[in-house]
């Protein structure tokens, strides 16, 4: 997870670095910068929610 934090940041790096070589960023460019951020929100909560689920799982069949 921790390279998938260091490549978010370096794209992100990246457009903005793109959006300040222009003279200004349309409305199209960010809702496709705030629509790829929350693909990547939505693929690491449904990631650690699994991960959560097995863990209470595995606590609950281990109880009397």
């Amino acid at each position: 997870m921790t390279s998938l934090m260091v490549s978010m940041m370096a794209f992100v790096a990246g457009v903005k670095d793109r959006f300040s070589s222009e003279k200004g960023a349309t409305a199209v460019e960010y809702g496709l910068l705030v629509a790829l951020i929350a693909a990547v929100i939505v693929g690491i909560v449904v990631t650690l929610g699994t991960e959560i689920r097995t863990a209470f799982t595995t606590i609950s069949n281990q109880l009397p």
